[in-house]
């Protein structure tokens, strides 16, 4: 924790996501990891899905100006300590996002670029992907793409370990400062992910579970990390912290409806309160 001692206040962190109707992934997913992770959370609101554990039937959403305005709300009044992106629906709101954030000097930021559920249901407008590579990535602190969103990105599938190492290069060259390759789409029997700075490799890895509810997890290792930049922790070392996270979140995962139920946001909390 590197908020002084004599301070009375967490750090603070923005995620700029969508809505889940359904609680586990996007802005609620963020705002339940922030907390987990002892950091005051603030959002954005990029737009409304209608999505529960079987899927998302529909998305809503907001005007640019006004994600815009939410951000500028809170960076104005309160502070961001750090800030992630998450569903950022279309190239307008990506362009808004972009312009708001450089002028508010909003830093360290992360980019999760969510393209689609965990279902497959698409969450970008066509125009989106080439908005995510030309405004959005070159700004990041940190982009966290799962290997279906690498291969969107750059065109490179990944298949092997080797291959994370050519997805981290080809992610780097579109502009960000570090790369998360995220591995746990694969069949190793351990998921191992690659943070890069277009120099160095870091190799992180950690037990995978068994278990298929696994809803809301890239959001919420992408939050765990922003939560650990909030609080002044480096680039690696906030990845290892998120990467602890997800890991006691997936291992905490369960249920919920007919069909995908989400990580444990709460896997920490020990024992429930009495009635």
């Amino acid at each position: 924790m590197t908020v002084p001692p004599t301070s009375n206040y967490p750090p603070t962190a923005l995620t700029i996501a969508g809505s889940d109707s359904g609680g586990g992934a996007g802005a609620q997913a963020d705002l339940k990891t922030f907390l987990a992770c002892h950091v005051h959370g603030m959002s954005a609101i990029t737009a409304v899905t209608v999505q529960n554990s079987l899927g998302v039937t529909g998305f809503y959403e907001l005007a640019p100006h006004a994600v815009a305005e939410q951000i500028e709300s809170v960076v104005t009044d309160i502070g961001v300590g750090a800030a992630k992106t998450g569903m950022l629906a279309s190239a307008a709101i990506m362009a808004a996002v972009a312009q708001t954030v450089q002028r508010l000097r909003v830093y360290p930021f992360v980019v999760d670029p969510v393209a689609a559920s965990q279902h497959g249901d698409p969450l970008l407008r066509p125009d989106a992907l080439d908005a995510l590579r030309a405004v959005i990535i070159p700004l990041a602190t940190l982009v966290t793409p799962n290997l279906g969103e690498v291969k969107l990105l750059t065109g490179v599938e990944v298949r092997t370990r080797a291959d994370m190492d050519d997805a981290a290069r080809a992610l780097h060259a579109l502009g960000p400062q570090w790369v998360l390759v995220k591995g746990g789409h694969l069949a190793d029997a351990e998921a191992v992910d690659v943070l890069f700075d277009g120099t160095s490799f870091i190799e992180l890895s950690a037990p995978r579970f068994d278990t298929p509810h696994t809803h809301g997890s890239g959001d919420t290792l992408a939050a765990a990390i922003t939560a650990g930049l909030a609080r002044g922790l480096d680039v690696p070392a906030a990845v290892r912290l998120g990467k602890k996270f997800i890991s006691g979140a997936v291992q905490g995962s369960f249920p919920l409806g007919a069909g995908l139920g989400p990580v444990g946001h709460f896997w920490r909390v020990k024992e429930w309160p009495d009635d």
